[in-house]
């Protein structure tokens, strides 16, 4: 938004400036009504009116026997500017209402115009939302308690170039054939983006069901080998957990100078609960089902304000928050510093390959994440983000994470709790969630493909915004010509703009005289024509 006055530029021969003012016959807000019917009488949302287009499909009711609702049907040729919105940039934006198969309302927050017959309305919708128009509009939004708003005075001032009548048909005829074949090519992007979409979903889908690459049961039986299966995988990962445990045991007894007399502590372990396996999908040969808590060591984070008993000295250390774990990825654009004692930082830095999810939030949240590389030195995780080690390399942390996001997200919408604003899930429930194991090579071949075809889709999503931008260059490079007068061709013979706004002033004013000669009291304000209007 600029900051000194719009200074409309020279135009075209037989073009003029203006304003709304001075083309339309009335301005009038929407109906003050609260849309309450399931079906009725259609009123328009506010996201209805977008720049250049009015999206039907934006549709409320209103209850069919609202009294006086006749005032703010809308006609075919009619604008409708957006009075209030919550993002600025869609304040002011104009829209041209087509034929409707039925009668139609608008709401208080939208403003409709009616402008005199000699005018395209197509015309005036297009400059309104371009160039020195859009700019005047920009300048007088003021924003109050988080919503954006522009007066319907304001809007009568906009200045609007203005071109012959003949030359506004032709420019609108022009706008209209090359936006529609630049609408169909984004259309097409558009689906493009969501059939990429549903491959994602597809190949994570196939890789989490052992049919992206071949299995290693196939490639042994074909090679006359053997392999270890996910179950052998398995046996081993609890039996190195169990002697994990005991070393720490051991340890923590002999610093606290009390050794064991004999094995009975060994007897404390806990093993770990198998999965339920009764309504979990059949895997295919060679895998086998295990829990997060059987595979990995899994714990929550740092709690954000949290008293301390204990009076240590605290420093600052990078943390990682739910906003940092997205699906696949991880945003470490923002990262925050939080203080904690020595003995937390020991005990919750992040190490290389470990899995992080998230535990709650909006309830799409439940579950997401990635792996930590090591992007940041010495960074511990808040108490949002759950860190999961895995106590064997023979589990590839991507896969885990990559089954999380994608099909195990159904254990985590069941399985979390939803309060008023909040949804979350729980260590116990994160640990008791079923991971599928197949063989490590195996693991390994699916991680690549996976990667592989990600990459892709990536790459192509990217091209296709990298197209979406040129597009929308491309759209306002349209506009930018079309009133520049440099679109379509000029005719001579056309008549000249200013002898147009003459003519709508002269109907005005005689309509003023009619009205006050039978007694009316309706005040039509009447604006001087000029031959160039500037602002």
């Amino acid at each position: 938004m600029s900051s000194g006055p719009v200074r409309p530029r020279d135009l075209p021969a037989g073009w003029v400036w203006t304003t709304l003012e001075e083309i339309l016959i009335h301005l009038r807000n929407g109906i003050s009504v609260k849309p309450d019917a399931v079906r009725g009488l259609p009123i328009l949302k506010i996201s209805a009116v977008r720049p250049d287009a009015l999206n039907l499909a934006e549709m409320r009711y209103l209850d069919a026997g609202v009294a006086d609702y006749r005032d703010f049907v809308l006609m075919p040729g009619d604008l409708l500017f957006t009075r209030y919105n919550g993002t600025p940039e869609l304040v002011g934006v104009c829209a041209v209402v087509p034929t409707m198969s039925q009668e139609t309302v608008y709401p208080d927050k939208l403003i409709r115009v009616r402008l005199a017959s000699d005018i395209d309305p197509s015309f005036i919708c297009h400059a309104a939302n371009v160039g020195e128009s859009r700019a005047f509009i920009a300048q007088r939004i003021r924003t109050t308690a988080g919503q954006a708003g522009i007066s319907g005075g304001d809007l009568r001032n906009i200045p609007l170039p203005l071109a012959p009548q003949g030359e506004q048909r032709r420019i609108v005829a022009e706008i209209d054939a090359l936006l529609t074949d630049l609408d169909a090519a984004v259309g097409a992007l558009k689906r493009v983006q969501a059939n990429l979409k549903r491959y994602r979903a597809s190949v994570l889908k196939a890789a989490c069901e052992g049919r992206l690459v071949p299995t290693e049961a196939e490639l042994a039986r074909k090679e006359g080998r053997t392999y270890e299966t996910g179950e052998q995988i398995l046996a081993r990962i609890l039996k190195e957990r169990r002697a994990k445990w005991q070393a720490d045991q051991l340890a923590n007894m002999l610093a606290a100078g009390k050794p064991p007399n004999n094995d009975d502590w060994k007897k404390k372990y806990k093993e770990p609960e198998r999965p339920d396996t009764g309504n979990l999908p059949e895997l295919p040969e060679g895998w086998a089902w295990g829990t997060m808590d059987e595979i990995a060591e899994t714990v929550g984070g740092i709690t954000k304000g949290q008293k301390r008993k204990e009076t240590g000295l605290l420093r600052s250390v990078p943390y990682l928050r739910v906003a940092n774990v997205q699906r696949g990825f991880l945003d470490l654009s923002e990262i925050k510093e939080i203080e904690a004692t020595e003995a937390e930082i020991r005990e919750l830095t992040l190490q290389k390959d470990d899995i992080l999810f998230n535990e709650g939030g909006d309830r799409d949240k439940l579950g997401r994440g990635w792996i930590w590389e090591g992007q940041i030195a010495e960074c511990i995780h808040q108490n949002h983000v759950y860190r999961a080690r895995l106590v064997l390399r023979e589990v590839e942390p991507e896969f885990v994470s990559h089954f999380a996001n994608s099909a195990g997200q159904r254990y985590f919408l069941d399985e979390g709790k939803q309060t008023t604003n909040l949804a979350s899930i729980n260590l116990t429930k994160l640990r008791a969630f079923p991971v599928p194991l197949p063989p490590s090579a195996e693991q390994r071949r699916i991680v690549e493909e996976l990667q592989r075809q990600l990459d892709y889709i990536a790459a192509t999503e990217s091209c296709c915004r990298a197209s979406q931008v040129r597009a929308d260059r491309l759209r306002q490079a349209i506009l930018k010509r079309a009133f520049e007068g440099k679109l379509v061709p000029q005719n001579p013979n056309d008549e000249p703009a200013s002898v147009l706004l003459e003519r709508i002033g002269a109907e005005r004013a005689a309509k003023t005289s009619t009205a006050a000669g039978l007694g009316g009291k309706r005040r039509v304000r009447i604006r001087s024509s000029k031959k160039e209007a500037t602002c």
